[in-house]
């Protein structure tokens, strides 16, 4: 059984910083690559950061050079560490734990965290 927890979302102001963290249980958690998504209302969900079983990052050209995804195997979490928050950053953010590659992935989400960008 795979469980995904996410805190430390709140509101902030704009130029402000977070720090997201997702807890993961589940066995063989350094071989998967981990995500950070996340969805506003009315609109999709949209990838914002992954990072893969050899820490290899990628990021949504929205939050590139703001946003800083890492992951603690040892420890089974993985961090979004997110500075110079915008208004349109307000989202319910969702930590994702990818098994697979292309069709055959699955994925596995946690209750996401929300996040409020406002003066």
């Amino acid at each position: 059984q795979v469980q995904l927890v996410e805190s430390g979302g709140g509101l902030v102001q704009p130029g402000g910083s977070l720090r997201l963290s997702c807890r993961v249980s589940g066995i063989f958690f350094n071989m998967y690559t981990m995500g950070w998504y996340r969805q506003a209302p009315g609109k999709q969900r949209e990838l914002v950061a992954v990072i893969t079983s050899s820490s290899s990052t990628n990021y949504a050209d929205s939050v590139k050079g703001r946003f800083t995804i890492s992951r603690d195997n040892a420890e089974k979490m993985v961090y979004l560490q997110m500075n110079s928050l915008k208004p349109e950053d307000t989202a319910v953010y969702y930590c994702n734990q990818k098994r697979g590659v292309g069709s055959a992935a699955i994925d596995y989400w946690g209750q996401g965290t929300q996040v409020t960008v406002s003066s």
